[in-house]
This record gives structure tokens, sequence and C-alpha cells, in this order.
């Protein structure tokens, strides 16, 4: 079920389904809570789920000035506490990965799933985030078996928003958005997250590589990680039943 809820003036557009424990999935740069729909149509049958669409991503507007991960998590702090989320288990991709070291290092937070979870300082320049976080990347990830059949819904709201060319045609604040989230380093606050921590990652990963995943795994108090072979950025998808397997014995 579809919904909006009004924080700091802004009306922030998200998807709840499912009954049981609280489980809250955070997307990444670029996507919007549609990218999470087979992950979250399986996790639904034990929790209930649900999903956001960031301000500046989906159907929620831009910020009202260039947001830091600081203001994006304070956000969904908001969030939280407006619905009586309950110590709720976090999914967080890539960006929505650096949303989730900043509640879980702050609040008491059940589970934290990672999975291409950004949050290091990155080695690469801008332009080849810009190219990862692209709509063709999405695109291509969506043809792989087992997600043709959502590649319709979901590509049709990515032509809306992003293009394939989604800085370029991004708002200005989005754009200073980017630049400040991607040259963030949140590696001080790993090891501040008490809650346990499961990291799945692509194994050829180019936009989080798996040396972060190591580093996070030896710096978070109580982390494992579990690799998922010859995929990239996008391995929850990629290969969505593997990731799902290991997320349900983890939870």
């Amino acid at each position: 079920m579809y919904n909006t809820i009004t924080i700091q003036d802004i009306p922030v557009h998200y998807k709840v389904t499912g009954q049981g424990p609280h489980l809250l999935l955070l997307h990444g740069w670029g996507c919007d809570l549609e990218i999470f729909k087979p992950i979250q149509e399986h996790l639904s049958k034990r929790y209930t789920t649900y999903s956001i669409d960031f301000p500046g991503f989906g159907k929620t507007p831009d910020p009202p000035q260039p947001w830091s991960t600081e203001e994006y998590a304070m956000l969904t702090e908001k969030f939280i506490e407006q619905l009586n989320l309950n110590n709720p288990i976090l999914l967080g991709h890539s960006f929505g990965g650096r949303i989730s070291i900043r509640l879980a290092a702050k609040h008491p937070i059940s589970k934290v799933i990672l999975t291409g979870g950004a949050g290091l300082k990155p080695k690469r320049k801008l332009d080849y985030y810009l190219k990862v976080y692209s709509y063709k990347t999405i695109k291509n990830v969506l043809k792989l078996p087992g997600l043709r059949h959502y590649s319709e819904q979901i590509l049709e709201r990515y032509r809306k928003k992003s293009g394939s060319s989604d800085y370029q045609q991004a708002s200005g604040i989005m754009r200073q958005t980017l630049v400040k989230v991607v040259n963030e380093d949140l590696r001080y606050l790993l090891p501040n997250i008490k809650a346990s921590t499961l990291l799945v990652w692509g194994e050829h990963d180019t936009a989080t590589p798996l040396s972060d995943a190591h580093v996070m795994e030896k710096e978070i108090p109580d982390a494992g990680l579990a690799v998922l072979k010859n995929t990239g950025h996008y391995g929850f998808l990629e290969k969505s039943a593997e990731f799902l397997i290991i997320v349900d014995h983890f939870i």
C-alpha cells in the first residue's frame, strides 16, 4: 500500500506491506522504492516492511537545499518516530547504506543489512559515480532472468525521473547533494554500530568495492560478510534468490 507522510514540510512517499516485526528498506542513489519490489514482496511474508522514496527520488520532491546524509538520516529518524517503528531492522543499498550507518551508530536498531553499502570515502572521481548510478545501469540489471517481469514497471519510473543522463537533468539541488554525499567518509561511525550487521556484497562491485566490505566487517563490532559470486553493485537483484536465503537466515 502506497502512502504519503509529511516530514519537515516534505511529502515523503512510501510503501508498506506485510505483517510482523518492522523492517525498513532504504534505496540507493538514482533509484526509488520500486527497486526493492521483489525483495519487499518476499520479506513481507514475515515482516511489516516499509520502503521510502528519499527526497529527490521517486515521488518525493527534492529537499529544500542541498543535503548531506546527515539531513537524510534526520528525516528517516522522523519517519521511524512518526510511524512508531519499533526497533526496526534496516536494509540499505548503496546510498541507503550511508543512511543505515548513521542511524545504527546513533539509535537502537534491531539488525542491519548492508548490500553494496556506501559510506567510505571513494577512491574514484565523481564522474565515475554519475555513470554507475545511471538509468543505463538499472536497465541492464533488469534484463536478468527472474527480473524481466518487473522490468517495464520499474523502468517506467526511472524514465520519468532519471533518464540516462540523470546528473545533467537533475536539479541544481540534487547535483550539489550528490557531490556532498559521495565525498563523505563515515568510517569513524562504524565502531559505534551495536546492532548485529550483515554485509552482502557483489564480488565484482565497482561502485562500492568488496574492499569496502572488508573494512566494514573489521570495524563494525558484530559484523559478518557474505559475497555473491559473479555479481556487481546490484547483486541483491542479480542473485535475488541467493540474497534472500542469506537474509532469511540472518533475520
